[in-house]
């Protein structure tokens, strides 16, 4: 959006933009746009800064008229095959919600050509916000992100954020310890584990608090007992079948998320193994679905719906001009136990 005004004899000054006015307020184009729009969401002394650049440059406000967009807010996600995303979604639509924001949810599919569809969109918008998941984005992306100046936030970032943007994740380290500590206390000593993707820092987190709680215990890491999957149900199946040729298979296998500890469970009963009499199975995010499996499913809780909030009040925040806490936050983890688990056979 451009204005113009008169100057004192008739000539006319050049247009200034929001977008102008954001970068030397140094806030948020939306942050602007709330003030231009006399919302009440905007912190005092923010408001204060951007009038008196608005009065400086003599920007007109518009007056609004039927059609206004209203305040949104965009989820991204790589993919939104999985329960794990409606979780978090559950919890940025009930924060958004209570905020009177819309909520505009895309999946990119890890695609260049879909992650610049979805930039495009996000100009046409001028969401307020952005709360990115698990997703890597392309460099070009990236720099147009840092350019709109659009609040951002990201949520279990896949590695270290190529945006100066705060994070939210869970504490994967020690829920990947809780989870190996419950089988070693129950007589295991041969663990296997299902790995998630390596490229993600909550993957490399939890194989490295497996490790951690076995050499606690003075029990060798095997990485033979190491086998690779994506976090669904598929590559659960497969890795526990892995696991299950080798000469000497464990007697209890952490899989690195739910969907993969369901394909276990499923690869075990095909064999004729019984879940916890053969061999105990451990996953990890406390889906809703996991406490109705057969058996109820031991597993470590990662709070995804209260992610998804405290996703959605920072990059609100950020929109609204305000500080934030802190700019790295880790849920607390907590190990549920259910009948997926039991000492080993003679233990």
């Amino acid at each position: 959006m451009a204005t113009e005004s008169k100057g004192t004899e008739g000539g006319t000054r050049p247009k200034v933009t929001i977008t102008a006015i954001a970068q030397e307020a140094g806030v948020s184009v939306p942050t602007v746009s709330r003030v231009v729009n006399g919302r009440s969401d905007v912190s005092p002394e923010t408001r204060a800064r951007v009038e008196d650049l608005l009065r400086l440059h003599g920007y007109r406000r518009r007056q609004s008229a039927p059609g206004d967009r209203a305040a949104l807010v965009d989820l991204v996600f790589n993919d939104l095959d999985s329960p794990w995303a409606v979780e978090i979604i559950r919890g940025v639509e009930d924060v958004a919600h209570q905020d009177g924001v819309g909520t505009v949810v895309s999946a990119i599919h890890g695609r260049a050509g879909s992650a610049r569809q979805w930039l495009t969109n996000l100009r046409a918008r001028a969401s307020d916000g952005v709360i990115l998941v698990t997703s890597v984005l392309e460099p070009v992306v990236h720099e147009e992100l840092r350019r709109l100046n659009v609040p951002i936030v990201v949520v279990d970032p896949a590695g270290s954020p190529a945006l100066d943007a705060p994070t939210v994740g869970a504490t994967n380290w020690a829920g990947g310890m809780a989870a190996t500590e419950h089988l070693l206390s129950l007589g295991h000593r041969r663990i296997g584990l299902i790995a998630g993707p390596p490229r993600l820092l909550c993957s490399r987190a939890r194989l490295d608090g497996h490790r951690a709680a076995l050499e606690a215990a003075g029990v060798p890491f095997d990485q033979a007992l190491v086998v690779q999957g994506d976090f669904y149900h598929e590559s659960g199946f497969h890795g526990c079948d892995q696991l299950m040729d080798a000469d000497d298979p464990p007697t209890a296998v952490f899989a690195s998320s739910d969907q993969m500890a369901l394909g276990a469970i499923e690869a075990l009963r095909r064999r004729g193994l019984r879940v916890p009499e053969d061999v105990s199975i451990v996953g990890f995010d406390d889906l809703p679905e996991v406490r109705w499996s057969a058996p109820p499913l031991t597993t470590v809780r990662q709070p995804l719906a209260d992610m998804g909030k405290l996703a959605a009040r920072t990059v609100l925040r950020q929109a609204r001009g305000e500080e934030i806490e802190s700019p790295r936050v880790e849920l607390a983890t907590q190990l549920v136990v259910r009948a997926s688990t039991a000492p080993p056979t003679g233990g």
